[in-house]
């Protein structure tokens, strides 16, 4: 026997499980060889796999409801029981600052201005670059939009990629086969997606190729179409490798590209394919960029004062060697205000 136990968040009980519990009770009355208890704001499931599966689906599409419309009625659990899903004007019906509802309820949606502006690209271009430092929210938010096309069925499938580069780590001595080696480098898609999603409706996503997740060389070859497609740590991709993940983009396809300056882990020398490809493609039209800055970080506090202080030592750097390539005498030259000598490289 198998115990599942889902937690109502941010959610009137007396709207959602009825009176006495009866929209509960209407739940149980449909599936007499598993237990259904509701104490307090926890719904415990008790059964078998296959039958647990189709009630956590059910309790999910409900608490998705609540959300929407406010209130679950008897007709409404009835129509979920039956399968017989809303219209797809229902569906796509909700708040206007609203992305998706999390897994347990939750609401999902931008929290700074440029998130939002990443929001309104994303519905506005078939194809958007977005650049910000880490704690910006570009993963999730990525994510998040991609669950909404899905449930909006404006896509049928999720696929995001990420190139695989070794940070200092040496992919041959990690255990496991491919899939085990390469699930460390997207475990961060992997964790937003479980916000948004059941896990056991994850599961079954996965296993019907609905939500692929792979490494960015698994792209070669392939059309996507009808499709939101999701590139991430796109920083670290080649230029070969992003002109070929650009160009499997199908004519019904969304496609989010996403990166960050301060985290190439490319060999030293080697050109990043992400800023390459936006300097190209800048002028194109029917292309979103949207950049994100360290006011955008929603992580610890201490995110954003570490972002700008790595900020001001990056440029530095840079000035310094704009610098010294241009004093080619090696005569004195300002760098931050201060005087300092460089000899020709």
């Amino acid at each position: 026997m198998v115990e599942k136990v889902i937690t109502l968040e941010n959610i009137s009980l007396i709207d959602f499980l009825g009176t006495e519990n009866q929209n509960i009770k209407q739940l149980a009355a449909a599936f007499p060889s598993s237990k259904i208890i509701s104490r307090g704001n926890e719904i415990k499931i008790q059964g078998q796999t296959p039958e647990i599966t189709k009630i956590h689906e059910i309790l999910a599409s409900l608490i998705d409801h609540y959300h929407k419309f406010g209130k679950i009625t008897h007709n409404s659990v009835n129509r979920y029981l039956s399968a017989d899903a809303f219209t797809d004007e229902e569906v796509i019906v909700t708040s206007p600052d609203v992305i998706v509802y999390g897994s347990k309820g939750g609401i999902i949606k931008a929290k700074t201005p440029n998130q939002q502006k990443l929001v309104d690209a994303v519905e506005k271009y078939d194809l958007t670059f977005a650049l910000g430092p880490a704690g910006t929210g570009k993963t999730y938010i990525s994510v998040a939009m991609a669950v909404r096309a899905l449930k909006n069925k404006e896509v049928k499938k999720i696929i995001i990629s990420r190139p695989v580069v070794e940070a200092g780590e040496s992919l041959g001595f990690l255990p496991g086969d491919m899939k085990e080696k390469v699930d460390p480098y997207l475990r961060p898609i992997y964790d937003a997606l479980e916000d948004m999603i059941p896990i056991e409706k994850l599961k079954y996503y996965q296993e019907n190729k609905i939500i692929e997740i792979a490494p960015l060389a698994y792209m070669r070859g392939r059309t996507l179409n009808n499709a939101f497609v999701l590139l991430d740590e796109a920083q670290n991709t080649t230029p070969a490798q992003m002109k070929m993940f650009l160009t499997r983009m199908g004519p019904n396809a969304k496609v989010m590209v996403n990166g960050d300056r301060s985290q190439i882990d490319l060999p030293r020398g080697q050109r990043s394919g992400l800023f390459e490809a936006m300097n190209i493609l800048r002028d194109v039209k029917g292309i979103g960029f949207v950049e994100m800055k360290a006011e955008d970080v929603v992580r610890h506090r201490l995110v954003k004062d570490i972002v700008n202080a790595y900020s001001v030592m990056e440029e530095e750097r840079r000035a310094a060697k704009e610098a010294a390539e241009a004093n080619v005498n090696g005569e004195p030259v300002k760098v931050n205000g201060h005087s300092r000598k460089q000899k020709a490289e």
